[in-house]
């Protein structure tokens, strides 16, 4: 089942900031950086972040989390 985005954050960017650095640290995932990119599309074609653009980081439900993972780690 394909995540479910459940509201949005904003984030303001510091220099030097990429998207895969952003998952990372938003999603402890690099390669959910197409997810920030898909909802910052006025966005996609930058590779590395000037200070003070504003980006939303999208928050998923967590619909897709396996039943058997604690509700800690959910």
């Amino acid at each position: 089942m394909p995540k479910r985005i459940a509201a949005y954050k904003l984030y303001t960017t510091s220099e030097g900031d990429t998207f895969d650095m952003l998952a990372l640290a938003q999603y402890k995932d690099e390669k959910m950086a197409s997810e920030i990119i898909r909802f910052n599309p006025d966005h996609a074609g930058v590779l590395v972040f000037e200070a003070n653009v504003k980006l939303r980081i999208p928050i998923f439900d967590g619909s897709d989390a396996p039943a058997t993972l604690p509700p800690w780690r959910q």
